[in-house]
Parts: C-alpha cells; structure tokens; sequence
C-alpha cells in the first residue's frame, strides 16, 4: 500500500512538472530576487542611476514574461515600470527633450499589462470596447485581488488621455477610468500610498466648477492621502499644486508646496525615495512656469 501511494505521489508530480515548464519554474524561482529588486529601486535617490537601470529592468521583466506568460506579479510589476519611467523620465524630459508621443505609447505598454489581467478576471473585451455600463457591472463583481490591475489600468489610462486631449475620442474615455479607480476606492483605498486618493484630487481639481471639478472634494481627497503617507509622500503637494493650486489661481500656495518639495530631505521617506526625487525634480521645472501661469 505504501509503495503504491509513493508511486501514485511520483506521477502526481511528474504531471505537475509537465504543467509547469521548466522555465516557469525558473522565473517563479527567481521572484523573491526581482521583489528585492523593485524594493531596492523605490529606495532609489539618484535620478541618473534611475533613468539608467529602469529600461534594463524593464526588459528583464518582459524576458521573464515571455517564459511565464501568466505570471500576474510579473504584468504589475510591467506595467508599474512603464508608468513610472514615463511619468518621471519622458513626459516632462530627464537628460533628454520632453517626449508626449513617447509617453503616450509607454502609458500604452502599461496598460497592456494591467488590462490583460481585468480580462482574465473577467472583463470580456478591452477596456476602450467595453460601453461605460458594462465595465462598471464587470469589476463590481471583482474583489480585493484585482485591485492591483484596477489601479494601474486607471493610472495609464488617464494618463494616456492627458497626453493625447487632442482627440475627442480618447477624452471620451476618461469616464472609464473614474470608474475603475472608483472601484479601487471602495475595494482598498490605500492602495499603492493611498494613490486613489491623489488621482481624484487631481481629477477634482483639475477643472473649474462650470467643468465638473469641485475643488472642496479634491482638498479632501490630497488631504487623505497626505495624512495616510504622514505628509512625507512629495507627489501629493507636487500634483496638489500643479492642478488645484494653479486651478484655483492661489500663487501663495502654490510657490508654498512647490518649496517644500524642493527643500524636503532626501531621505525625508526612504521607502519611496525614488518617487520624491522624482517630484522634487518635477518641482522644480513648474517653478519656472511661475510667470506663465500667475
């Protein structure tokens, strides 16, 4: 009886190799390297060493992807990447021009990644052919687990629309977006620093009254996700003072949030020390817009 079980435990686990190629097995063996690796770059204070090793990792990560295709940490891991090297690198120029077009189409990447996993959550098409009212009665059937690709499916959207409001179609799209960081609000609103938060002050404060903005719901919404990262988050006061301060023409405020982040230390929140120095970086070229906007 025991020699049968031995061998039926023996074929048990061949089979499962057979499912799980070799490569898989590789890559999965590897993650606790990789998870150290996205931990160390957060920890990041050189913007030069930054700009440099992101493509690389990037790359690392597809290669990976090729042998584990379904590996869902993996597509986060991608798509996070391509925002973040967008975001602080090429939207607004680091050691190179700025580059929109370029953006977009990293947005783009990003979103191929977090969108490819709402799809095999359940969502039957891609989020630009799903109507409005079909992809909202499709994540409110998700849970807790797919907030990850909720989150940056919303964030490489939206910022994708930002860069490309030429085009009335993509403008058409950002209610899609809304909805699917709304979700993230109600199934982990501190997902990610709180970040749900700041994309909605951004939304909120972005657009005058007359235009659907309200700049009371934006306050609040910058106001949460400063008190969740214990005001050491810089991106918060950056984009508080980019879109609501600049919306609602308050120039004292603006040059006062603008200075913090300048002047913060730089070990002011070690764990997310890349994402300060890539507003402090960013604060520093809308100081020069000073004039322009006031």
């Amino acid at each position: 009886m025991k020699k049968l079980i031995k061998i039926s435990l023996f074929f048990y686990l061949v089979s499962q190799l057979s499912a799980c190629s070799i490569s898989q097995i590789t890559v999965r063996a590897a993650m606790p390297l990789i998870d150290g690796g996205i931990t160390s770059m957060r920890m990041e204070t050189d913007l030069d060493f930054a700009f440099l090793s992101i493509p690389a990792n990037i790359s690392l990560i597809e290669g990976m992807l090729i042998k584990d295709p379904n590996n869902e940490k993996l597509h986060i891991y991608a798509a996070q990447a391509y925002y973040g090297y967008a975001f602080g690198f090429v939207e607004d120029g680091f050691h190179q021009p700025k580059d929109s077009k370029r953006a977009s189409h990293l947005y783009q990447r990003c979103l191929t990644h977090s969108e490819g996993l709402l799809i095999e959550n359940g969502l039957d098409n891609t989020i630009y052919n799903t109507r409005l009212k079909d992809l909202n009665t499709a994540i409110n059937k998700f849970d807790k687990d797919a907030v990850p690709a909720l989150f940056w499916s919303a964030s490489c959207l939206a910022k994708y629309i930002d860069l490309n409001r030429d085009k009335a179609v993509n403008l058409a799209q950002l209610s899609k977006a809304v909805v699917l960081m709304q979700r993230v609000l109600d199934l982990d609103a501190n997902y990610y620093m709180s970040s749900a938060h700041i994309f909605f002050g951004v939304y909120y404060g972005s657009k005058s009254p007359m235009l659907g903005g309200n700049f009371d719901l934006s306050e609040q919404h910058f106001a949460k996700a400063a008190k969740f990262n214990n005001n050491k988050l810089l991106i918060v006061d950056l984009l508080k003072a980019q879109y609501l301060e600049r919306q609602r023409f308050d120039h004292q405020e603006f040059k006062t949030l603008l200075n913090r982040v300048i002047q913060a230390d730089d070990m002011l929140y070690p764990e997310q020390a890349l994402i300060n120095q890539i507003a402090k970086h960013k604060a520093s070229l809308l100081m020069k817009k000073e004039d322009e906007w006031f």
